[in-house]
């Protein structure tokens, strides 16, 4: 298993923004060329996308960004896009991902990592603390999650 950083392995941006539009079919694929391709070059920390390697094959993603379209601006950073190929699914890899956005997070000098989600069950199984509701532009609300880095 292989974590790649974007932002460190600058010649994975284009299978990137490909992989993370093709898993997040809802949103607009200009998004994540738009973030991805901004990311390599940034003054700050953040943000950062990460690409699952196992085998030579890419089977997940995630990133860690200021915002995760939500409306608690004060909380960051988030680790969104968490994603891993169904048919690799229920080996934990999703944990690596996690783990990868926290070491970040606490790298960086932040003492909580965030994440909204309608799923309920799952990241608490990786310490993550359910804070309360936020508010999506579309007019959605999602739950919050807490995680403190140490």
């Amino acid at each position: 298993m292989n974590i790649i950083s974007i932002r460190e392995n600058p010649e994975y941006k284009d299978v990137a923004i490909k992989y993370f539009q093709k898993s997040w079919k809802s949103v607009l694929p200009i998004i994540y060329e738009d973030c991805i391709t901004h990311s390599i070059e940034a003054r700050n920390s953040l943000p950062q996308w990460y690409l699952l390697e196992k085998d030579r094959e890419i089977i997940g993603c995630a990133g860690l960004i200021t915002n995760d379209f939500i409306s608690r601006g004060d909380l960051y950073p988030w680790v969104c896009a968490i994603f891993v190929d169904e048919k690799h699914r229920g080996n934990a890899y999703g944990s690596l991902l996690i783990e990868k956005a926290r070491a970040d997070t606490q790298k960086a000098g932040f003492g909580h990592l965030y994440l909204c989600t309608s799923h309920v069950g799952y990241y608490e199984k990786y310490n993550f603390k359910y804070i309360g509701q936020g508010y999506h532009p579309w007019g959605e609300d999602s739950r919050i999650y807490e995680l403190e880095v140490k």
